[in-house]
């Protein structure tokens, strides 16, 4: 994986640069829709590579190893066979499903011994063998195993658990540098910073996850209950540490807002469930604010669901249309939600890029983030 940043805004920090990967060039700052168990909910492949223009996706190493399998997806040539998808792809290593699953697993120095969700049997994920699963699942860029803390959080854990996750980072990259692509592609490792909201925990996790050297770095244990002032602080403390010529991930963040605030703050990936999910419930996401299509005043609106999308559909179904659909429970109108919401997000980042590229992203940024945050 190569990354080359183009262009910086003066008024910021925010980037726009390229990642290139084998299975194709990414343009940053990017949004990455997630398909969690190989599939992002209710859109087909070839919708993502055409009107929303996604570049990278995401699937969960936690979910295609309990569902297919590792067996099958080997079978398959790789979860890029297995789905259809030809672009790149990102796994995340489990990590975050160990946090959420804090009823059903033990944290070891070993490893963490857990329960699926799906029939209750116990499986260990240590950090050689996470290696190893997203080896099989074949993604372009795989991340190290970690432990995402909760918030809020003693000092002390966080700091247990930030020395922990350092130590599997170290098990990880070992296992990464002595084993071999399966499918004829090269793959990339990203360390993950952590610390919580403590300053001194996040800088020390910072330059701990720089001094690995690796391709690129991911920001995890935000967006996950503080105020999004404390995101914003430790996500402008950890940029400022992290090596400038190198991709930076915030991991499952967030809404519009936030990664707008996060891209002026230096990263360049994100990704987050919310625009799928908040589809399926009829929440929809445009430049011009935020739409609850269930509501009664869009009953007899025969305006486009949003005239200025990049989504052919949005430009050509009403939005009378689309609440007739989740009013009667179609399955269509969460279709059409979540292409909207994904359409708008990846354009959302695509103008971003453009504005940093012509300098003038700092003030567009202070006018989007109050326009996309009105409820209309």
């Amino acid at each position: 994986m190569n990354f080359t940043l183009q262009h910086t805004d003066p008024g910021s920090s925010a980037r726009a640069g390229l990642i290139e990967t084998e299975h194709g060039v990414v343009e940053t700052p990017i949004f990455m829709p997630v398909g969690t168990a190989g599939t992002v909910k209710a859109v087909h492949q070839h919708e993502l590579a055409g009107d929303i223009q996604a570049q990278i996706c995401l699937g969960n190493t936690y979910h295609l190893f309990l569902r297919p399998g590792l067996e099958v997806l080997q079978q398959a040539g790789g979860l890029h066979r297995f789905n259809g998808w030809s672009g790149p792809i990102l796994t995340d290593s489990g990590g975050f499903q160990v946090y959420s699953l804090a009823h059903r697993r033990k944290i070891k120095e070993e490893g963490v011994t857990f329960q699926s969700h799906i029939d209750g049997s116990k499986h260990t994920f240590t950090p050689e063998g996470v290696m190893d699963i997203q080896r099989v699942i074949g993604a372009d860029i795989i991340m190290a195993f970690d432990e995402c803390t909760p918030y809020p959080c003693e000092y002390k854990y966080a700091h247990k658990s930030m020395e922990l996750t350092h130590r599997w980072l170290a098990r990880c990259a070992e296992r990464f540098d002595n084993t071999a692509p399966l499918y004829g592609y090269s793959q990339t490792l990203f360390p993950i910073v952590q610390g919580s909201t403590f300053p001194e925990l996040r800088k020390i996790s910072a330059e701990t996850i720089a001094s690995f050297g690796r391709e690129g770095n991911a920001i995890g244990g935000l967006s996950v209950g503080e105020p999004a002032e404390d995101m914003y602080a430790m996500t402008e403390l950890v940029t400022g540490i992290l090596p400038k010529d190198k991709p930076r991930y915030l991991m499952g963040v967030g809404t519009p807002e936030n990664i707008l605030e996060c891209i002026a703050r230096g990263i360049d990936m994100f990704d987050c469930v919310l625009p799928t999910r908040n589809a399926r419930h009829g929440m929809l996401y445009t430049a011009a604010g935020i739409i609850n299509i269930r509501n009664a005043k869009w009953k007899e609106d025969f305006d486009p669901i949003d005239a200025d999308s990049p989504v052919h559909t949005s430009r050509t179904h009403s939005k009378a249309y689309l609440r007739h659909l989740f009013i009667n429970e179609e399955i269509l109108g969460m279709q059409l939600a979540s292409l909207q919401n994904l359409g708008f997000f990846l354009w959302l980042v695509g103008e971003a890029r453009r504005r940093i590229s012509d300098g003038t992203f700092s003030e567009w940024k202070s006018r989007m983030v109050k326009q996309v945050s009105v409820r209309l």
